[in-house]
């Protein structure tokens, strides 16, 4: 079972719609007791960071979501569900993550006054490393990104998958058992799909 979990920011039925269609068993859920006993974790995020952290809090979400990372089991992080894994954020804040991948969350700081923040649309990626969860992605496939921030691990060893939006950012990084992407699978179509495929099947 791949436990989808509810911060009550994210775009949860899209999530599940596309990781059913990529072959998962999915529950939305805002139980800790669930994600526990799930085989499979996924966080989706949308909206601001401290709010998001708080929403964890508040639900007893975040020493389940500890747990599961450290038995090994396979996480995905989507969007601010990626941003929550590093240290603290500069979105209200600063603003402690979980400090699962070591580094800042930050802002766009853009000198060309054409390009626009939040950036929304669709970029390519750069592969960076060899991973389960980009089996079958090509280099320079495009991707879905709707974001003001990005997360900068301390070792750059840790990024997956680069891209480009004035400056370079990761647009996903590995750590172990947890995979996290800044951009939206559930919204980038058949790349997306086979992202989701691959954690479904590989992961």
């Amino acid at each position: 079972m791949i436990a989808v979990v509810d911060v009550c920011l994210g775009n949860l039925r899209s999530v599940e719609r596309a990781v059913a269609r990529a072959g998962g068993e999915v529950l939305i859920t805002r139980d800790p007791a669930v994600i526990r006993r799930a085989d499979k974790i996924v966080v989706p995020g949308q909206g601001a960071f401290g709010t998001f952290m708080r929403g964890l809090a508040d639900r007893g979400l975040e020493p389940a979501l500890r747990e599961a990372i450290a038995s090994g089991r396979p996480f995905l992080g989507i969007c601010v569900g990626m941003q929550m894994l590093f240290d603290d954020s500069e979105e209200q804040g600063p603003c402690a993550g979980l400090g699962v991948i070591p580094g800042r969350v930050v802002r766009f700081a853009l000198a060309d006054p054409r390009l626009k923040v939040p950036h929304i649309g669709w970029n390519q990626l750069a592969l960076r490393r060899r991973d389960p969860l980009l089996a079958g992605i090509a280099e320079g496939a495009y991707v879905y990104f709707d974001h003001s921030y990005y997360g900068v691990p301390s070792d750059p060893a840790l990024v997956a998958v680069d891209t480009e939006h004035g400056v370079g950012f990761p647009a996903a990084v590995r750590k172990d058992n947890v995979f996290a992407c800044q951009f939206h699978p559930e919204k980038s179509q058949e790349v997306g799909l086979q992202l989701l495929r691959n954690f479904v099947e590989r992961a």
